[in-house]
């Protein structure tokens, strides 16, 4: 038993990492080689939560986005800032992103939640829906959430609506990593029938474009196991993006913190470890054999530190995300999809509001890395 347990326990020591969080930036993203995307879309996802949270206009923060020659953007109807009030349905916010995305001629995917939408806190149902927090441990199921259900499917239907006549929009988003616990802070998930019906209902409403889905890929033993336990009732975000969604979104963080201990951080970084890269061959080649389409919905941009906001000391950067691992990230999901003989629909960016602040900041390292691959691809 204790060689089992010596067995088990070397792999996970051995994606651990003792790091003070940040160091002085360096130059090094210059030099890094950037791999040829041949019919891969780039683009970029854009948070309203997040540019709050880092204190920039959002106008101003999309509009520079939107200067840099991507070719698609995520937007996300965020339904408890469409929805405040009971029957109240605002959704000018969006509108305007809407159309700065058009005007730059961006093409766009529309993530219409509605529980889930991409950015912390990653849960965005308006409060006068959810009287009581849903109970932690439990799959939330249309027959014991019949009200929340019922709501839910009217907003995705009206969003949906609403939006079907513009053209710049190419896919709708149904949910973010939809069977996944909440991260760490709630253990209540979505069923795969709850989800299925809002599929339902947005196909319902446009049967003519795609819809995506996307599910959080782990890294680590840890995170694996504990994704595999959390969800091994009726499989992951990705397991059911599988079998509902026409386009199947990768999202790839492979450095983030656990915890802070003093001046010296605790990070996850797993993702050389055999057993950790299993699930994304299977996916990978599922997606070759079956002609699927397959794109990383995020791929990581910006810092995964051991708290909400990333970090932007002044002339230090992130050990979960420096500007030189913004490009090797993304060349190792072009590696990947070369490995298994096909192209990825997309890589969107995640991070590009860290980006501006940075830059803001008189850091534009970051910016200037992705402008490397924008140019060099």
């Amino acid at each position: 038993m204790a060689a089992l347990a010596t067995r088990l326990a070397l792999p996970i020591v051995s994606e651990v990492r003792l790091r003070r969080a940040a160091a002085p930036s360096t130059d090094r993203w210059r030099d890094v080689p950037v791999a040829a995307r041949e019919k891969t879309e780039l683009g970029v996802s854009f948070r309203p939560p997040q540019v709050d949270a880092l204190g920039l206009d959002a106008r101003a923060t999309l509009d520079q986005i939107l200067s840099y020659p991507f070719t698609l953007i995520r937007l996300g109807a965020y339904w408890n800032r469409i929805e405040r009030a009971p029957g109240e349905f605002d959704p000018s916010e969006l509108d305007w992103q809407v159309d700065a995305a058009e005007r730059a001629g961006k093409r766009i995917i529309l993530c219409v939640g509605p529980l889930k939408t991409f950015g912390y806190p990653e849960f965005f149902v308006p409060a006068h829906h959810v009287q009581k927090p849903l109970r932690e441990g439990i799959l939330v199921r249309p027959e014991t959430h019949q009200p929340l259900i019922a709501a839910a499917l009217a907003f995705v239907t009206r969003i949906v609506d609403r939006y079907r006549g513009r053209t710049a929009i190419v896919a709708w988003q149904v949910e973010h990593e939809a069977v996944d616990p909440l991260g760490v802070e709630h253990s209540w998930r979505l069923s795969a029938d709850f989800v299925k019906a809002e599929v339902d209902a947005v196909r319902k409403a446009d049967s003519t474009r795609a819809i995506m889905m996307n599910g959080f890929l782990p890294t680590s033993t840890p995170v694996r196991a504990q994704q595999w336990w959390s969800t091994r009732d009726q499989g992951d975000s990705l397991a059911i993006a599988q079998q509902l969604a026409d386009v199947v979104g990768i999202d790839y963080y492979p450095r983030h913190a656990l915890m802070k201990l003093g001046a010296t951080t605790v990070y996850l970084h797993g993702e050389d470890v055999a057993g950790n890269q299993r699930r994304r061959k299977e996916i990978f080649a599922w997606a070759r054999s079956s002609g699927k389409r397959l794109m990383i919905s995020e791929g990581q941009a910006e810092p995964w530190e051991a708290v909400t906001v990333p970090p932007s000391p002044p002339g230090r950067s992130m050990y979960s995300c420096t500007p030189e691992l913004v490009i090797q990230n993304y060349n190792r999901c072009i590696g990947w999809a070369r490995e298994a003989g096909f192209d990825l629909d997309a890589y969107v960016f995640w991070g590009a509001e860290y980006w501006i602040a940075r830059e803001r900041s008189r850091d534009s390292r970051y910016l200037d890395a992705v402008a490397r691959i924008l140019s060099e691809s």
